[in-house]
């Protein structure tokens, strides 16, 4: 690596293969965030609190593989580096897991319960060998703080194309293959996902390249890296901040198939109204990169959470036979949260500099992987958090709903999650790695590399 790679400006050939790989994951990740609650209670046939508890235990094994698998890429290395290979060996396992979560046996209900903890852990547990990886390498491709942003503002521009797309096709393609049978027709879906994502990660790992390496006399163990996590303040304060946005958005992608099935009365209108809530977080993401060029990251964030609560607990308001009302807002309440994910990756990166610069020791993949449990983390709050809310207010799997079962789906449609953007401008206030100080810290970084060059 020589003096001055470090500031590198990525070409967009670069950029644009890393970022088609979260169109691979959103293949996934979308899939679970809008439909996999509603799989488990209409499909796969288990109650909404059953399910809820499931989504919310296996986080417990996430506590662990997240770090772990953060600890074991720092510390690999390969002619091809240290995050790009889990691209190329780990797809196709992640495919055959997703197609098993989504499979339903024909067992009783204590061993269909048994096959959704098993299969469902055993696809998140994938999902973070190819995920922590891909999540560091936008830390080791380019140490300049604004070429991150447009670096991931491009990742997240095709991760909520993605998720367009697996709203808008998901279920017409679930009726396409199964004729009928929602069963067969989840299955045959997630096999074609899987192999348009194991095919994506393939062209990331051979468009991209690391250049970024940990100081060259590193020696630290795991549990040293999350000590100094644990001590690096503007991470913590990222760490919760991640989770507060991410049961924002995951509770109102779930709750939505419920809002129009029931509240609305109204399931045709969710393809296109999922549809243009990603396409409105896409075009979000893409405006980051301008908007940071005006106004610093987290003061930009804050403004744009505040802006989420506002409309969204307006949203609450709105009578069930106004759609136009429901469409325009749901695409302003999603444009506002699309620079989220570009915004929070960026500053990711930036502590991972942080915690080089103050403690001499460098975990990018660990930085990475304990935020891609708070992510993780977060979205099974508000998955969990929406079942168990179903349960208690008396849901019924396709049947009419009581009124206070209605109720209960538009709160978690509008105002819930306003409650919970309010409460993340709250905790944006904390953060203090603003772009003054890591001006000052890359340019005593490319000092130190320099030096040792």
């Amino acid at each position: 690596m020589s003096a001055g790679s470090r500031q590198v400006r990525l070409q967009w050939r670069e950029r644009l293969g890393f970022g088609a790989g979260d169109l691979g994951f959103n293949l996934y990740w979308t899939t679970i965030a809008s439909f996999l609650a509603a799989f488990y209670t209409d499909v796969f046939g288990i109650s909404a609190a059953a399910a809820g508890t499931m989504l919310f235990t296996t986080k417990i094994v996430d506590a662990f593989t997240d770090p772990l698998m953060g600890g074991i890429a720092d510390r690999t290395n390969t002619r091809f580096g240290k995050f790009r290979p889990y691209l190329l060996f780990a797809g196709v396992p992640m495919a055959a897991a997703a197609v098993l979560t989504f499979t339903t046996p024909d067992l009783p209900a204590g061993g269909k319960l048994i096959w959704a903890y098993v299969t469902y852990t055993a696809m998140m547990v994938l999902y973070t060998v190819l995920n922590t990886p891909y999540s560091a390498l936008s830390g080791v491709m380019t140490a300049s703080s604004q070429e991150r942003t447009t670096l991931i503002s491009a990742r997240f521009f095709f991760a909520f194309t993605g998720g367009a797309l697996v709203n808008k096709f998901t279920l017409p393609l679930v009726e396409h293959f199964g004729g009928g049978d929602d069963v067969l027709g989840w299955q045959l879906t997630m096999l074609l996902y899987g192999a348009i994502a194991a095919i994506i990660f393939c062209i990331t790992f051979a468009t991209t390249k690391e250049r970024i390496a940990p100081p060259p006399m590193q020696k630290t163990k795991p549990l040293a890296d999350i000590g100094d996590l644990l001590r690096n303040r503007p991470w913590l304060i990222l760490f919760v901040l991640a989770m507060v946005i991410m049961m924002t958005i995951t509770m109102r992608a779930g709750s939505a198939y419920y809002y129009f099935k029931y509240y609305v009365e109204r399931p045709d209108l969710l393809p296109n109204y999922l549809f243009w809530q990603m396409v409105a977080y896409a075009a979000g993401a893409l405006l980051a990169p301008v908007m940071t060029r005006f106004m610093d990251k987290s003061k930009l964030l804050m403004l744009l959470m505040g802006i989420v609560g506002v409309l969204s607990i307006s949203f609450y308001f709105v009578p069930k036979d106004m759609i136009w009302a429901m469409f325009t807002l749901n695409i302003l309440i999603s444009l506002a949260l699309g620079p989220k994910s570009p915004l929070t990756w960026s500053m990711y990166a930036d502590t991972a500099d942080y915690n080089e610069w103050k403690n001499g020791r460098r975990a990018t993949a660990m930085t990475f992987s304990a935020a891609t449990f708070s992510q993780k983390l977060g979205g099974s709050f508000g998955s969990a958090g929406m079942l168990w809310v179903l349960a208690a207010i008396g849901y019924v799997a396709n049947e009419a709903q009581s009124g206070a079962s209605q109720h209960g789906i538009a709160l978690l449609q509008t105002a819930v999650p306003g409650a919970f953007a309010l409460l993340a401008v709250i905790v944006t206030r904390f953060y203090s790695l603003t772009g003054a100080q890591l001006q000052t810290i890359q340019e005593e970084l490319e000092h130190r590399h320099e030096e040792t060059a």
